[in-house]
């Protein structure tokens, strides 16, 4: 009787398991709780890792070449456009600085120009008193180059001298062309006659003596030609 009472107990109603404590190991077969790791255990790889300072790599993107060959060439294209507008930029300076160098020496000589034209000017004004002065002299009888005794007409003198020293500081030459060819460039031809012993075309006489500034012809020479 005792007997089947065993083989029920043991055969139905097994003792079930009491509960595992802190220090038992888990059941065979069971996976193991993932928990925190002891005091003496060895950290996970990923941990290791980190906490040695070592930053694992990182794979390069695939296009990662080709995006280094574009920016190269951009800034190649970028470098040539800049070379190019530099040179473009120096061309249009030099231009500028050639234009201007011919703006200056053209308005320097207009400048020197016109005030040797205001000058003949002026002289084409101041040149007949010099010749009335002289006819004036001539028809006294006196010497230019002397003096007299009458006031008035040593006056007459000093003006005279005077007045053609300032011209000839200021350039003003006389053309007296007796005994050279006639040129109508700068001698005026009144009349012509027949002279001994001199070639057509020589002047013979000069009535009225002309004057020049530098290469201006301020007054022609009016002569008298020969035959």
């Amino acid at each position: 009787m005792r007997a089947d009472h065993r083989d029920d107990l043991g055969t139905d109603e097994r003792p079930s398991a009491g509960p595992v404590g802190a220090g038992d190991p888990p059941p065979a077969g069971e996976p193991q709780p993932a928990g925190p790791a002891a005091a003496g255990d060895p950290p996970p790889p990923a941990v290791a890792k980190a906490s040695s300072g070592a930053v694992p790599p990182t794979a390069s993107p695939a296009g990662g070449a080709d995006d280094a060959e574009l920016v190269e060439h951009d800034l190649d294209a970028l470098l040539a456009d800049t070379r190019r507008e530099r040179d473009e930029y120096l061309d249009l300076a030099k231009r500028t600085k050639a234009d201007f160098e011919n703006f200056r020496k053209r308005m320097t000589a207009e400048v020197q120009a016109a005030a040797v034209r205001g000058k003949g000017e002026l002289l084409r004004d101041v040149v007949p008193v010099l010749d009335d002065l002289e006819r004036a002299i001539q028809a006294a009888g006196l010497d230019p180059e002397g003096d007299s005794e009458d006031a008035l007409a040593h006056g007459v003198l000093l003006v005279f001298r005077s007045l053609r020293d300032s011209l000839g500081r200021s350039g003003v030459e006389a053309v007296e062309p007796k005994g050279e060819r006639f040129d109508p460039e700068v001698h005026e031809a009144l009349s012509t006659q027949r002279a001994d012993g001199v070639e057509s075309g020589v002047v013979v006489e000069t009535m009225q003596k002309g004057y020049r500034l530098g290469e201006q012809l301020i007054r022609p020479a009016r002569v008298v030609v020969s035959e």
